[in-house]
């Protein structure tokens, strides 16, 4: 009788010990999502910080744009200072994705790309040249194949 109640004591201690290990587990992991979510928070704030500087000079161009109907000049002239705000605004973003490679650098990219998309279009639109292609390993311009 007395080695089935040793048995059941040493399995309750087993239990217990397992409990145990499980439950540092679930602190580690805790503490380690804690700290990952601490990083994101911070790179949020960040970005906010940005977008805040941004939202000013945005806002201002866009009502110099809308209330331009004297000639085509003017408005290319002010297209021409949104493309300058919007390229302080993409290197702006691409120091913010170096920041945030480990918590969130999908979505900052995919915003950097964007804005870097919008300023091509607008050098487009605007006519100012753009930075030279990048040479392909055969000498010839990327663009050009």
């Amino acid at each position: 009788m007395s080695s089935g109640i040793d048995g059941a004591l040493i399995r309750d201690v087993l239990v217990g010990i397992g409990v145990l290990f499980v439950g540092i587990g679930v602190l580690v992991v805790c503490l380690a999502l804690a700290r990952l979510l601490r990083r994101v928070n911070g790179t949020l704030d960040e970005v906010d910080r940005q977008i805040g500087a941004l939202s000013a000079p945005v806002v201002e161009t866009l009502g110099h744009v809308g209330g331009i109907a004297d000639s085509a000049d003017a408005a290319v002239a002010k297209l021409g200072t949104l493309v300058g705000a919007l390229e302080v605004v993409a290197g702006g973003v691409e120091s913010t994705a170096k920041l945030a490679t480990d918590a969130v650098a999908p979505a900052v990219v995919n915003l950097g790309a964007i804005l870097a998309g919008l300023t091509a279009g607008l050098r487009r639109l605007v006519g100012i040249p753009g930075p030279p292609a990048p040479a392909a390993p055969n000498g010839e311009t990327a663009l050009h194949g």
